[in-house]
C-alpha cells in the first residue's frame, strides 16, 4: 500500500524561528504551535491565519501539551518557565518558574494529564515531577517519579487514559510509570541514542518512540492479567537517513507520522511495519500532529512544523 499526501494550507504568518512543537486540537479545528522565537500561536486550519498569539518568553519554547478538549495549552521555555494558556479566553491562567523553586529542577518537557488536575515534567535529573495544573495551585509539586538513572529527561508523555506517564532519556532508555501507585512498571532499552519523541496509541496499549538513532520503535505496553508488563518492542521502523525528531499516531491507530532532520515527513502503516508515504520538506521537521477528528478519513490529515518556522497542513490525496 502507498498513500499520496498533498499540502492543503500554508500559514500566512510564519514564526521567525524554528517550530519546535505543534498540536492539532479538538476545539474549533485549531492548531497550536510553539517556536524558538518565544511565541505560541493558535491557527485557523482552514485559512492558515493566526487566531491568537502570545509572545510568551524572550527565550525559545521547547515543549507543548494541549488538553483533550482543546481548551488549554501547557507550554515550557528553555529556562523552565511553565505556563498554562486558556485557548478560548486568551489569558495565561497558570505560571511556574521551575528553576527558582527549592527541591525542584528546571523543566524541559511537560505533559498535561488528560484527566485534568496535574501535569508532568522532566529535565536534567531524568525523573518525572508531577505538579498541580489547577490555576489556584499551579506549579505546586505533588510527587516525584524516580528513574534512578541520572540522565537528561528528553520527553514525558501521559497515556490517553491518564493512568500512566512515559519518560525518555538522552541515553535512549524509556520508562513507564503507573500514576496511581507511583511505581515504575516498565523499562525499555530499545534505542542506542537519545529518544526525542514519544507517542501513545489512542487505546493506551502501544507506545511509539523516535530517536536520534534514525529509528522509530513500536512498543507493546499493555499490562497482563497478572500485572506484568507485555512484550515491549514489537517493531522497528527504519527509513529516515538522520535523526527522527517527532512522531504521532493517528486517531484510528493504523498510521504513524514521523518528522526528521533528513527534511522529510514519513507516514507509516503500523500493521505492515512499513512507510507508505514520504513528503519532502524544506528544512528539519521538528513537529508533527494528526488531525484528531474522528470524522476524518482513515488516512487522515496532519500538520507539521520545522526549522523554517512554517506551519503546513497536509491531507491524503483524493479526500475532501
Amino acid at each position: 500500500m502507498s498513500l499520496a499526501y498533498v499540502y492543503t494550507t500554508v500559514c500566512t504568518e510564519p514564526h521567525s524561528d524554528a517550530v519546535w512543537d505543534i498540536c492539532w486540537t479538538a476545539k474549533d479545528n485549531a492548531v497550536v504551535s510553539i517556536s524558538a522565537d518565544g511565541v505560541i500561536k493558535r491557527w485557523n486550519s482552514t485559512s492558515g491565519q493566526v487566531m491568537r498569539a502570545v509572545s510568551a518568553h524572550t527565550l525559545g519554547l521547547v515543549s507543548l501539551s494541549v488538553s483533550p478538549d482543546g481548551g488549554r495549552a501547557l507550554y515550557n521555555s528553555i529556562d523552565g518557565t511553565t505556563s498554562l494558556w486558556d485557548l478560548e479566553g486568551g489569558a495565561i491562567i497558570g505560571k511556574h518558574e521551575s528553576y527558582t523553586r527549592s527541591g525542584a529542577e528546571p523543566s524541559w518537557s511537560v505533559s498535561l494529564n488528560p484527566k485534568g488536575g496535574t501535569y508532568a515534567a522532566t529535565g536534567g535529573s531524568g525523573n518525572v515531577i508531577v505538579y498541580s495544573a489547577e490555576p489556584e495551585t499551579f506549579g505546586e509539586q505533588r510527587t516525584i517519579l524516580q528513574s534512578g538513572r541520572g540522565r537528561f529527561g528528553m520527553r514525558c508523555s501521559h497515556s490517553p487514559d491518564g493512568s500512566r506517564v512515559a519518560l525518555s532519556l538522552d541515553s535512549g532508555q524509556i520508562f513507564i510509570f503507573d500514576l496511581a501507585s507511583s511505581a515504575l512498571t516498565s523499562t525499555f532499552t530499545s534505542h542506542a541514542m537519545a529518544v526525542r519523541s514519544l507517542s501513545w496509541s489512542p487505546d493506551s496499549q502501544l507506545l511509539l518512540s523516535a530517536s536520534e538513532d534514525k529509528r522509530l520503535i513500536l512498543h507493546d505496553v499493555r499490562t497482563t492479567s497478572t500485572g506484568r508488563p507485555s512484550s515491549g518492542a514489537v517493531a522497528s521502523l527504519s527509513g529516515h537517513s538522520s535523526w527522527v525528531l517527532s512522531s504521532d499516531i493517528s486517531p484510528d491507530g493504523r498510521l504513524a507520522l514521523s518528522g526528521s532532520a533528513d527534511k522529510t515527513v514519513k507516514v507509516w502503516d503500523l500493521a505492515a511495519r512499513t512507510a507508505v508515504s514520504t513528503i519532502a520538506d524544506t528544512q528539519e521537521v521538528w513537529a508533527v500532529s494528526w488531525q484528531p477528528s474522528s470524522a476524518a478519513a482513515s488516512s487522515g490529515a496532519f500538520v507539521t512544523g520545522g526549522e523554517d518556522g512554517v506551519v503546513r497542513w497536509s491531507k491524503a490525496a483524493g479526500t475532501g
